[in-house]
């Protein structure tokens, strides 16, 4: 797509997947203000950065050093590559119906008596408390409604490396404006509502069970089943401000993509293992368990 350079009055290029771009002949920022397409629809929100580039490396540093577990040449490569990125994603809200079953245990406390023999020898009836469960069937409806559920939108980008970097403060959230791209890089999402729906049912889905669990009533619960179906879903685009530091540590692999959170700081990767290390510190912790077990036998002899 071409648009009209505003500074110098050039012909900018910007890719399809791409809501900005600079003008090669004066750096100036171009922000692509696209009219909405049932495939592709214009972002409604977003949460701006806060977090400054040299905190973000300085994070990503701090991550890198601490993977323990990482070939050396990892740990002490260089981060000095950083990109500030507004990631498109969805936010979910919806309203679940639950149908449940599950049993529900009260507590209640009774006294035995029981003989034991004492230290001289005799036998002797003495009593004692016990705390035992009764059970009860409890089925019934419950309704709760669900929000801010943040799902990708982006295809470089997966869930569970966004979910890694999360949670964002939803109190800056604010409504889009393209005056926020100037000067940053942003991407058009690659995935239509349709498609990042059941990613957001599923996130739902586990924050309903989670309610679930704390509105069992009684002292305790098990066997809890439930079936949910969401009505009132609204599903809108948001731009989530992101650091992306690709790590490069060895020739022959794929550099680690590292992501900071460009509102809290909260850095995540996946980092290389060093099987050397990792060996070594199932063998320790097995010398130690075992040494552990021929001590506790000493002592009990």
């Amino acid at each position: 797509m071409q648009l009209e350079c505003q500074s110098c009055g050039a012909r900018v290029e910007i890719e399809a997947d791409r809501r900005t771009g600079k003008c090669l002949y004066c750096g100036s920022p171009q922000v692509v203000d696209r009219p909405p397409t049932p495939g592709r629809p214009n972002p409604e929100l977003a949460i701006g950065f806060t977090v400054p580039p040299e905190q973000a490396l300085e994070v990503a540093r701090r991550w890198v050093k601490g993977a323990y577990f990482a070939p050396r040449a990892f740990r002490k490569a260089p981060v000095e590559e950083i990109r500030g990125l507004y990631v498109p994603t969805y936010l979910y809200s919806a309203i679940a119906h639950s149908r449940y079953s599950a049993q529900i245990g009260e507590n209640y406390t009774v006294t035995e008596t029981y003989t034991t023999t004492d230290s001289k020898g005799n036998t002797v009836t003495r009593t004692r408390t016990k705390v035992k469960t009764e059970w009860r069937s409890l089925e019934g409806l419950h309704s709760v409604y669900v929000s801010d559920h943040v799902v990708t939108a982006s295809r470089g980008i997966p869930n569970d490396e966004l979910e890694a970097i999360e949670p964002f403060d939803f109190r800056d959230l604010r409504r889009f404006q393209p005056i926020l791209l100037s000067g940053w890089g942003a991407e058009e999402p690659s995935y239509a509502p349709a498609e990042s729906v059941d990613l957001a049912r599923a996130e739902a889905a586990r924050e309903v069970a989670r309610a679930l669990e704390g509105f069992m009533p009684g002292d305790t619960h098990r066997s809890l089943k439930q079936s949910t179906q969401f009505e009132t879903e609204d599903l809108r685009l948001a731009l989530m401000p992101v650091w992306v530091l690709p790590v490069r540590f060895d020739d022959e692999e794929p550099p680690v993509r590292l992501l900071v959170n460009g509102q809290t700081g909260k850095v995540a990767g996946k980092p290389p293992r060093s099987w050397v290390k990792v060996t070594f510190a199932v063998l320790f912790a097995l010398a130690l368990v075992a040494g552990l077990i021929l001590l506790a036998m000493e002592v009990a002899r």
